[in-house]
């Protein structure tokens, strides 16, 4: 939390900003943010979004098991449907039952993941989706309300869930919190740390995502004999960490020492992870590297301490969700490299004894429709995501149950949801967790003001 000090300057810092009219950027300028971030904190807390890419079928993940809502998702995908029998053993019993008798049962393939459900680590979120304020289907249909732009596309729906903004973002409200609190990590540019490649997620105004592999920190030539050469090697590193007068040189510069010394931190403090017994099983589709990239941020959160990281934010991703055809084949794959992984991660961080310190949650370009397409489902809007760890109220679902049906009260076609619940209050409440104060809240999620309810409650 910043302290009165830091905040009264950052508010007066804001003050003499908002002189400066339409030319001052996002939010603050990165001055500003750096003095509302928070420096004080002594323990350590890990957020890690498990992004599914191509927009994950909700239908068939967490699966209608009440009589009535399953006689309507079975009429709808009467070839994709799971029968009713197979759900009995992964059917949920939450600890507070939702109402009209509305049961719901994880997807078999997911059943690695029910023993934490039951024990209060796992939270379901209902119907949650982008928005850009509360939405009724009668506002949706008179067009009385914002809309998130583009719905129903993948690149900008993508952006808009972990930016808050369409494709072509500047951040995304991983980083925004990254800005918050990397003052308080001993290097700041561990405090956002991708796995997968680049996302606008991690990026923020003044926090930088540091990129892995699932092998660990990525190498520069540099680091190398050239050649057999260490006098040509090491001259490349001069030339590639020298900088020079001009400002694109010096940043270039920069950047490549920054690179350099990250490469030699990270990799000393990796080769004293502790070893852990848990095993990150190999992925039932060989395209999948989710487990590796999750066991590689376990290893990562182990040396935290070593690294001098108070706060860290991790972006990890698969894909192929887009199960527009071969929804029965395809799906029940990804849904078993999910399970597998999720259920190793979070092992391995009761394992290292920092289960209530890491938070991991679901993310995807948004739901499918409930109407079969064929032998898949096209692109929908509202999807449920799963929240885990230690911290996690779970045991419970959050938001609220739809009503399924092709055309019903929450859907504006095929069974498309409308989210009542929005990825703004589900930022929020992760953000609060980690140590975002209220006032700090509209950094991260710009639209946060327009809910009733900042903080959903799992966690």
């Amino acid at each position: 939390m910043p302290s009165d000090l830091s905040r009264r300057a950052f508010l007066k810092r804001a003050s003499a900003l908002s002189l400066a009219g339409a030319a001052t950027p996002f939010v603050m300028n990165l001055a500003a943010m750096g003095e509302a971030a928070a420096a004080t904190a002594t323990d350590y807390k890990a957020l890690v979004c498990v992004f599914l890419y191509g927009g994950n079928d909700y239908a068939n993940t967490l699966v209608p098991n009440d009589n009535t809502q399953y006689g309507i998702y079975q009429a709808q995908r009467p070839g994709l449907a799971y029968a009713q029998s197979a759900l009995t053993a992964t059917a949920l019993t939450p600890s507070v039952p939702l109402p009209n008798g509305a049961q719901y049962a994880l997807a078999p393939e997911l059943a690695k993941l029910l023993p934490l459900f039951n024990a209060g680590n796992l939270a379901v979120l209902l119907n949650a989706g982008t928005l850009v304020q509360p939405t009724t289907k009668a506002q949706y249909q008179a067009h009385s309300v914002l809309l998130p732009p583009k719905l129903l596309s993948h690149n900008d729906q993508q952006s808009y869930w972990q930016a808050s903004s369409p494709e072509g973002a500047a951040s995304g409200w991983g980083g925004r919190i990254g800005d918050l609190l990397q003052s308080g990590n001993g290097t700041a540019t561990l405090t956002c740390i991708n796995v997968t490649g680049n996302a606008v997620f991690l990026t923020g105004q003044a926090a930088v995502q540091y990129s892995v592999t699932p092998a660990g920190p990525i190498a520069l030539n540099a680091r190398t004999s050239l050649q057999g050469s260490t006098a040509a090697a090491s001259l490349l590193q001069s030339l590639i960490s020298g900088g020079g007068t001009h400002e694109f040189e010096a940043a270039l510069g920069s950047i490549g020492a920054r690179a350099l010394n990250l490469y030699s931190e990270v990799s000393a403090a990796l080769g004293q992870a502790p070893v852990t017994t848990t095993v990150f099983p190999t992925a039932a589709d060989p395209q999948s590297s989710l487990g590796a990239q999750l066991q590689l941020v376990a290893k990562l959160i182990s040396v935290s301490s070593q690294l001098g990281a108070k706060r860290q934010v991790f972006f990890v991703s698969t894909g192929r969700y887009d199960t527009h055809a071969g929804l029965v084949t395809l799906h029940p794959t990804l849904l078993t490299n999910l399970a597998d992984a999720l259920r190793a991660f979070y092992d391995t961080t009761v394992e290292l004894g920092v289960a209530s310190q890491v938070t991991t949650f679901t993310g995807s370009d948004f739901g499918r429709a409930l109407t079969a397409n064929n032998d898949g489902t096209d692109h929908g809007w509202g999807s449920m995501h799963f929240v885990l760890g230690g911290a996690v109220k779970g045991g419970q679902y959050y938001g609220i149950n739809p009503t399924l049906a092709n055309g019903g009260p929450d859907d504006i076609g095929q069974g498309r949801l409308i989210p009542t619940l929005s990825v703004d209050q589900y930022a929020a409440t992760l953000a609060s967790w980690f140590g975002v104060s209220n006032p700090d809240l509209a950094m991260v999620v710009p639209n946060i003001g327009n809910y009733a309810s900042t903080n959903v409650g799992f966690v």
